[in-house]
């Protein structure tokens, strides 16, 4: 029996990457799983269905987190459902590679209504629908909140965000019995990163020198990491801030 045995979990870009690892790790860990997704109805469908032909439950969800009317429908459709909200995964997020002189203000407020007015309203509306027993919020943050590199300065200042969101909300939710924890990944291979055409360039190799592991992470690495944060193992865990980057610190 998994950790997760009976419980229920929404897990925000989960179409592909990390977020889709995170719904297949829920899964077989015993969760129902939703996978809310921005726009790619392939990925997402893929998702549920490697869930189910595993024996897992899942559905999908179109969501615009930064949109309240779509939060609301996504935590609408999850309780009809599955009759029950236990975990929130706050994945989606998006994000560019710009000199500061190129950062427009377009380009800001998309970074910062996905990342962290999305954060908020999903968290808003999870904690609407956690029951008596509580529940347990794992924030999807980055090292660059606190080893920004050269380019990212509106991305880490989004997940900077993110931590003082962690650490407000688990304040505030506590008496609740809901958890609020960030998981900060480092360089992990998936389809974003290889997008941004990163893997083979020096800036790869300075991430590899810098990591004790030697190697970029996988999102199922990555994964259970957040499984251990959503379960009762961590009953005892909130407002922390964790990474899973392989050791890795900046030069």
């Amino acid at each position: 029996m998994g950790r997760l045995q009976g419980k229920v979990a929404v897990v925000s870009g989960a179409s592909k990457g990390i977020g889709a690892a995170i719904a297949k790790v829920m899964a077989d860990e015993g969760a129902g799983v939703v996978v809310a997704y921005a726009s790619d109805d392939t990925g997402a469908n893929a998702v549920v269905e490697a869930v189910r032909a595993s024996g897992g439950r899942a559905i999908a969800c179109k969501t615009d987190v930064a949109v309240e009317g779509d939060v609301e429908a996504l935590f609408r459709r999850t309780v009809e459902e599955f009759g029950r909200v236990d975990i929130l995964v706050n994945n989606a997020g998006v994000y560019s590679i710009q000199k500061i002189e190129d950062v427009s203000v377009a380009e800001f407020h998309r970074q910062f209504n996905t990342n962290v007015l999305g954060t908020l309203l999903m968290i808003r509306e999870a904690a609407k629908h956690f029951g008596d027993a509580g529940g347990s919020v794992v924030n999807i943050g980055s090292v660059n909140s606190v080893a920004a590199q050269a380019g990212m300065s509106v991305y880490s200042a989004t997940k900077g965000a993110i931590d003082t969101v962690t650490r407000a909300l688990a304040a505030e939710l506590a008496p609740r019995k809901i958890r609020v924890n960030t998981l900060a990944p480092g360089a992990t291979e998936t389809e974003g990163i290889r997008s941004t055409g990163v893997m083979g360039t020096p800036f790869e190799q300075y991430v590899i020198d810098r990591t004790p592991m030697g190697r970029f992470g996988r999102p199922d690495e990555v994964a259970k990491v957040v499984a251990f944060l959503a379960s009762d193992d961590a009953g005892w865990v909130t407002g922390e801030w964790l990474s899973a980057s392989g050791g890795f610190r900046p030069g």
